[in-house]
């Protein structure tokens, strides 16, 4: 299945997780990808093994906005557009708001609020001109809370709303913005909180598919939103959470 052959993928937080597997995906179904990412050493270590005919490492901050700009450029440079933008870098910070320092709070936003702003508003003159579409990568933390998580509660629901205020306005141009919402996923960000077996315990009784979740499924639901599958799809916030949001929350009986 090709369905991205001749289309351009830019996806940023891509040297790990579900950027990683996001990347992989869509290389596997023809795609060409700009590999995005801070840790410049790991990216260029995953993204040798790839066909380096269809592959652009980019590095930077996207909380920088000439990250943006350059990788964006660079794209449009080596493969003459850009069709579909994965929103996808972020990172965590635990604590409740009289936990949370100033520093970590401006840090978190930063990249998950701040990021996917100038990511898309670098890439959507390219996108207009393809139609393309914008998957962002949010949380079912996004659409409800969680305990002791106020500054990534916090991103991530401004990310939710992102995404649908963004497909209203983009829609008369034939852009679509949507956003895949992952519970506990297996990636680098919660190596420890899987490490706690009384919590993971905790989500098993909550998520009827099991947990946790595996980067490459949420990867084929950001390849299906991306897709022309999708193409009546924009303003969604997708859960992909093995049915935690299914369930309310609430254990099995």
């Amino acid at each position: 299945m090709n369905r991205f052959e001749d289309k351009t993928v830019l996806i940023t937080g891509a040297a790990s997780g579900m950027g990683l597997a996001a990347a992989r995906r869509f290389l596997d179904e023809g795609a060409r990808v700009v590999m995005l990412d801070i840790d410049e050493a790991s990216l260029r270590e995953v993204a040798a093994k790839f066909p380096q005919d269809r592959v652009l490492v980019q590095v930077g901050d996207t909380a920088d906005k000439e990250t943006a700009t350059t990788a964006v450029k660079a794209a449009v440079g080596r493969f003459g557009g850009l069709n579909i933008l994965i929103n996808n870098a972020g990172i965590a910070s635990e604590g409740d708001i009289m936990k949370t320092s100033e520093e970590d709070f401006e840090r978190v936003m930063a990249v998950n609020v701040t990021g996917y702003f100038n990511m898309a508003k670098a890439a959507m003159p390219e996108l207009v001109k393809t139609r393309g579409a914008i998957v962002m990568t949010s949380s079912v933390s996004g659409l409800g809370g969680d305990w002791e998580m106020f500054a990534y509660n916090t991103s991530k629901g401004a990310v939710s709303n992102m995404v649908r205020a963004m497909a209203l306005d983009a829609a008369k141009d034939g852009v679509r913005v949507n956003a895949v919402n992952p519970s506990l996923t297996n990636t680098g960000m919660t190596t420890d909180m899987l490490k706690d077996a009384e919590l993971v315990a905790k989500f098993k009784e909550r998520m009827p598919l099991g947990t946790p979740e595996d980067p490459d499924g949420i990867a084929a639901a950001m390849a299906f939103l991306a897709s022309d599958d999708a193409r009546l799809i924009t303003g969604v916030n997708l859960p992909v959470d093995a049915g935690l949001r299914a369930s309310n929350g609430q254990p099995r009986q």
